[in-house]
């Protein structure tokens, strides 16, 4: 098994609590299913959310899938001029036996084009 670290996107409809719980549900479900995650094997997860989405803590939707023991934390994203708006992004730790697979959805496919997903 390696140590690696996983990345993903996703851009919000708004700064709500269900709009941010459910774009990381949505992101978190494709990354766990992409990357045959399970709270076993993986280490730490790290949200950003850029300054426009401070509604509610996105970790908060990973809890309510179960991962209640899983280490996580959430910070604000830097604000930088005209960079993407409404954007939520996660860097997972964990131990996989194959390379790790990122994913990016909504707008934030313009963040990583070489990383971005069909939308599923």
């Amino acid at each position: 098994m390696n140590l690696v670290a996983i990345r993903g996107a996703i851009t919000c409809l708004e700064n709500s609590p269900e709009a941010i719980l459910s774009s990381t549900h949505r992101l978190m479900s494709a990354l766990i299913e992409k990357n045959r995650l399970s709270p076993e094997n993986v280490v730490s997860i790290i949200f950003s959310a850029t300054p426009d989405l401070n509604a509610v803590y996105p970790a908060q939707a990973v809890r309510e899938m179960g991962w209640s023991q899983v280490p996580m934390l959430c910070l604000q994203e830097m604000n930088v001029e005209n960079s993407l708006a409404h954007c939520l992004r996660v860097l997972i730790h964990a131990t996989l036996p194959l390379p790790p697979h990122h994913v990016y959805l909504e707008q934030a496919q313009s963040l990583r084009p070489d990383w971005a997903q069909d939308e599923p």
